[in-house]
């Protein structure tokens, strides 16, 4: 059984002739014919070069990879009970689903506050985040979780001023913090800036802490995509040469008069702008945590990716030695933003193997009374079950759930229903709930009263879309909370979760259904 797709994908917008007849190990057509204009990865790759690489069109899509992996979190069950409840009397009158908490609070003072367990875990200076940002902001901020201003939004920043390399102002950095900000309540929820080796040498952090208040700030060691630095792709070729001179790795050079002129030509029409990959060491990395304490950051975490084990062991170490606030675990699969389409599919721990390990590693140092900060795990989490399900697998070390392809998602879906209410062309679909933002959102009522009239008609439909988004997982989440009568986050436990087959047991160390309460029932027959 092959687990990967090769060689043709709607990701880079290439299909096999013979669709039918495919050979498993290269992905290629069983008869490759001389005279095929070359529809498969192969053949566009002999006119397309380097650009099939990545994920097509660049801008208006999010990707994830298509590699069915071995054991996923449909491979594990949730255990309900009949008997008891955790966090609530014992009552049937009370012990109902509206009920569960699911607040939970982070940081080494408990001062971070979510109304739902999950954060948008790093959004940064692609297109797709850019054009949706309204929505996230205004929708995680008015939901009260978390949302996190990815890498490289800063030198990406056409209006962006900088003085001996350090940024001094900034519009884009600053409008998203804004917008979050504006629609934040109660303190629950909170803004994060996330820099990584460019971000760094720009003073990102200092300028987010010291001229916005950014209290939360986090280092990126990487994401569950790709083992390499960001990319993205440049259609004008002043800002290109703008990015060079800021100090990214922009291909082709745009400062070559070759390069000038094919790209004036029509040769090409896209430059790539990369960020570079760091380089950990912990003499490094203390030193970085000492400067931003030094700064004013308040709290900070810590983004991983789908490494090597030793690289999340070394990641949780560092955590809990420099007392960080967060650490967020990012496994392979996922991606926002222009990915290799190749190394998205092929690299990297898949998440039940990494979230497995992240619960050893984390237990490891538990067991040995050191601190730990709380734990964020992503990887393609989109809904309720797997939101409980990631929780369980790492509890009670992991405290929230990443996302950011389904959040995205949901925001591009309500923006995209308001314009069609705006050109009163509502697609059939949406039109049987009603004409309207009233008739078409279901929270629509409720954010009315929330905001009052004249917010409510300022709120654009993209937050709309998420926020409701946000409130079908929190009342599923509930609903499986109470079946497993765990009535708040602390008492989900890894009890909660039953291994479908014997090799999801054995790599995550859950029960076998089979063997689920085997010593209890024992007891329970033995009248």
């Amino acid at each position: 059984m092959s687990f990967s797709r090769i060689n043709t994908s709607s990701a880079t917008l290439t299909k096999n002739r013979t669709e039918e007849s495919i050979t498993s190990t290269s992905g290629m057509c069983v008869t490759c014919i001389d005279g095929c204009i070359g529809m498969c990865e192969i053949g566009k790759s002999a006119y397309r070069g380097h650009e099939v690489i990545y994920p097509q069109p660049f801008g208006v899509i999010t990707c994830a990879g298509e590699k069915k992996y071995p054991v996923d979190y449909s491979h594990f069950n949730i255990m309900g009970t009949a008997t008891g409840a955790h966090g609530i009397e014992a009552d049937s009158d009370k012990a109902i689903f509206p009920a569960v908490n699911l607040e939970v609070a982070i940081g080494h003072d408990k001062g971070i506050k979510f109304r739902l367990p999950w954060i948008i875990s790093g959004i940064g200076s692609t297109n797709i985040a850019k054009n949706n940002w309204e929505g996230l902001a205004l929708g995680s901020a008015l939901a009260g979780t978390g949302l996190t201003i990815g890498e490289n939004v800063v030198g990406m920043d056409p209006e962006a001023k900088f003085k001996n390399g350090k940024i001094i102002d900034t519009v884009d950095l600053k409008r998203r913090v804004t917008l979050y900000r504006d629609y934040q309540s109660n303190g629950y929820g909170a803004i994060v800036v996330q820099a990584n080796v460019e971000d760094g040498r720009l003073k990102v952090h200092e300028y987010a802490i010291e001229k916005l208040g950014v209290e939360c700030v986090e280092l990126k060691w990487g994401q569950g995509a790709k083992d390499i630095g960001g990319e993205v792709k440049i259609k004008d070729l002043k800002k290109a040469q703008m990015l060079h001179d800021r100090g990214y790795i922009v291909l082709p050079n745009p400062y070559d008069p070759n390069v000038i002129k094919a790209f004036e030509q029509g040769a090409f029409k896209e430059f790539e702008r990369h960020s570079r990959v760091g380089m950990v060491t912990e003499e490094s990395f203390a030193s970085t945590i000492n400067r931003l304490r030094k700064a004013g950051a308040k709290y900070i975490f810590l983004k991983t990716g789908a490494y090597r084990p030793v690289d999340l062991a070394r990641a949780i170490a560092f955590s809990s030695k420099y007392k960080l606030d967060l650490l967020t675990v990012d496994s392979a699969g996922g991606g926002t933003g222009m990915s290799p389409w190749r190394m998205m599919n092929e690299w990297g721990v898949p998440p039940v193997e990494l979230h497995s390990l992240v619960y050893q590693y984390a237990k490891q140092l538990a067991e040995k009374k050191k601190y730990l900060p709380a734990i964020a795990v992503n990887g393609g989490f989109t809904f309720e079950d797997q939101i409980f399900k990631g929780l369980a697998m790492g509890a009670p070390f992991v405290k929230m759930i990443g996302m950011a392809r389904a959040p995205i998602a949901a925001a591009m879906v309500g923006k995209t229903i308001g314009l069609s209410i705006e050109a009163q062309q509502v697609p059939v679909y949406v039109e049987r709930f009603g004409n309207s933002k009233e008739e078409i959102f279901v929270t629509a009522s409720s954010l009315r009263q929330k905001l009052g009239d004249k917010d409510f008609e300022k709120l654009p439909t993209g937050a709309i879309g998420l926020y409701t988004y946000y409130e079908r997982l929190a009342q599923g989440l509930r609903q499986l909370m109470a079946g497993s009568r765990k009535f708040s986050l602390e008492h989900i436990s890894r009890d909660d979760l039953a291994a479908l087959t014997p090799e999801a047991a054995r790599i995550s160390g859950i029960n076998y259904i089979m063997d689920v309460d085997k010593d209890e029932t024992f007891r329970v027959l033995n009248i």
